[in-house]
């Protein structure tokens, strides 16, 4: 058999996959078989680049080219062109924008220079539905180190030391969770994956899952063992068929292995993994709402205390971590504490990976150090507003956070001061908008999607949001007054400070930032307020008179 010399590297997560990269892969490996270079050049599956405005994305190693919005019809062209005659094919190279100059190399790309990749290391580098690959990247090396080098209570004070904080939203000390998790005097305990990832535009935990399975399934190990459970259950949104896919033969190949299951690496560990899933309750990120739902209960959260880690999964003390909280674990293992904590700021340690989307040229998924900021992130990785359009502002933390205007830009991303701006990091959507888009607009769509979200068990969140939403439609229809503004920032301060749990305690976030930042395009849409109306739409004249 000829040794392999060149491999192709295809995105296979899915948003290439809805564009087409399945039948590139399959044009590349009938062409490749065509002319006699089958065995000496393989096609590799791979998860997400991160970069989905420019996919299907294909990388030819150890060349190290760099293919951007790859047709199947490309196929032909990078087979006889790069693979056989050594040229590479210059219109599927990437274009920068602003210099014009075609860029070959991912790593001179300007989306991924002030990129840091920890928990998306292996996305783009390996077959995702191949535990030899995942191994040959160091896979499974923490979780052997854990098993037999290690006490529980050294992995924990490692995880403390590093400063991992909760990726999910609330940005709690991942450390500290698993010792009070561990500290609980009982036989059976169990750690979850929280990977019910509902904010819209928000797909961090999905690629992970797609694109690097294994490093998610070493981490609840590891965590198993730290606290003392051996049982894992990974809740997953139904609506994520390809990671369910990808989770379900990663776990059929670990145990294989014997790297899930009884007497991992020959010690008296044993940890195995469930799939539970979700029906897209946006509620149901929240843990103790999500518990519920693993035990085929209503998805509504309960009050607090008893917190998950003394009473959760059945009664019984469970550890809830969400999918990119899990995918630092094993680098922080591997390389330790010191290193994750060299990265971020003071209180926010580490890298974060958003899902960046709205009016931005690069959409796609970026991870980087935490204290960058939004500017850099928008500008510089984002490639700024498309059609030369005017930036106007950020959300960030999905529906539950608040929006960032231009004189906010300079914010470095951490905990602290997203909360100080009236945002949040939250699970890591971040929807950019330009000039063109309306804010009170914007609010009700959030607050729609929250009223529609909440449980109900609650009041606050019940009718609260519900009459935030109609304030907001009689506005945009033209038919409110002075006073229902006033109404509406009163409601939604009472819906943030009574509501049962983060989700509406967070849902008026939407209005009460645009609310402080966008004044005028609130009265914009008054009608004791003498101007011209229509839609939101103003004119700069129009603008300062309703200031004034």
């Amino acid at each position: 058999m000829a040794k392999v010399r060149t491999n192709i590297m295809v995105c296979t997560g899915t948003g290439c996959l809805a564009n087409e990269s399945e039948k590139v892969i399959r044009n590349l490996e009938v062409i490749l078989k065509a002319r006699g270079y089958a065995e000496e050049v393989q096609v590799i599956k791979t998860g997400c680049f991160g970069f989905c405005e420019q996919g299907p994305i294909v990388k030819i190693e150890p060349d190290n080219v760099f293919y951007v919005r790859v047709s199947p019809k490309d196929a032909k062209d990078i087979i006889d062109e790069h693979i056989i005659k050594g040229r590479r094919v210059e219109r599927l190279l990437y274009v920068e924008p602003k210099q014009k100059e075609k860029i070959n190399r991912q790593e001179d790309m300007p989306f991924y220079k002030k990129q840091l990749r920890v928990a998306l290391r292996n996305c783009g580098l390996i077959n995702p539905e191949d535990i030899n690959e995942y191994i040959a990247r160091g896979g499974y090396e923490a979780l052997g180190r854990v098993t037999t080098e290690m006490t529980r209570d050294q992995v924990i004070e490692e995880v403390k030391k590093s400063g991992l904080r909760g990726r999910g939203g609330g940005g709690f000390p991942t450390g500290l969770k698993w010792e009070i998790t561990k500290k609980q005097e009982s036989d059976v305990k169990f750690i979850i994956c929280n990977a019910d990832e509902g904010d819209p535009g928000a797909f961090m935990d999905r690629s992970i899952l797609e694109g690097d399975p294994h490093s998610v399934l070493e981490a609840m190990a590891i965590g198993g063992y730290a606290i003392g459970a051996d049982k894992g259950i990974i809740y997953i949104r139904a609506e994520y068929p390809l990671a369910i896919s990808r989770l379900n033969t990663a776990l059929k190949q670990a145990r294989e292995l014997g790297l899930l299951g009884k007497n991992i690496f020959g010690t008296n560990f044993s940890f195995d993994i469930d799939l539970k899933y979700g029906a897209g309750a946006f509620v149901c990120g929240e843990e103790t709402a999500l518990i519920n739902s693993c035990e085929g209960k209503r998805g509504e959260p309960n009050y607090k205390p008893p917190y998950p880690a003394e009473e959760g999964y059945w009664g019984h003390p469970t550890c809830v971590n969400n999918v990119e909280t899990f995918a630092n674990i094993t680098p922080i293992i591997m390389r330790g504490a010191e290193w994750f904590a060299s990265m971020g700021t003071e209180k926010s340690k580490g890298t974060k990976v958003f899902a960046l989307a709205g009016k931005i040229n690069n959409v796609g998924l970026v991870e980087v150090p935490m204290g960058i900021t939004l500017r850099e992130i928008i500008f510089d990785i984002g490639g700024g507003i498309p059609n030369g359009k005017k930036f106007k502002a950020v959300q960030t933390g999905g529906p539950s956070g608040g929006v960032i205007t231009e004189e906010g830009l300079d914010t470095p991303i951490d905990y602290e001061s997203l909360l100080e701006r009236g945002s949040m990091m939250g699970s890591g959507g971040m929807i950019v908008m330009d000039e063109d888009d309306n804010m009170v607009n914007i609010a009700k769509f959030y607050l729609e999607f929250t009223m529609d979200e909440a449980c109900g068990r609650c009041v606050p969140g019940r009718i609260g949001t519900r009459r935030i939403f109609e304030i907001l439609q009689k506005i945009t229809d033209g038919k409110a007054t002075m006073a229902d503004l006033d109404a509406l920032k009163q409601l939604a301060y009472m819906v943030k400070d009574s509501s049962l749990c983060g989700l509406c305690q967070t849902a008026p976030n939407p209005v009460i930032s645009t609310m402080k930042y966008f004044w005028d395009e609130y009265l914009a849409f008054i009608k004791d307020v003498d101007h011209p109306r229509g839609e939101g739409k103003y004119t700069a004249e129009n603008k300062a008179e309703i200031k004034s």
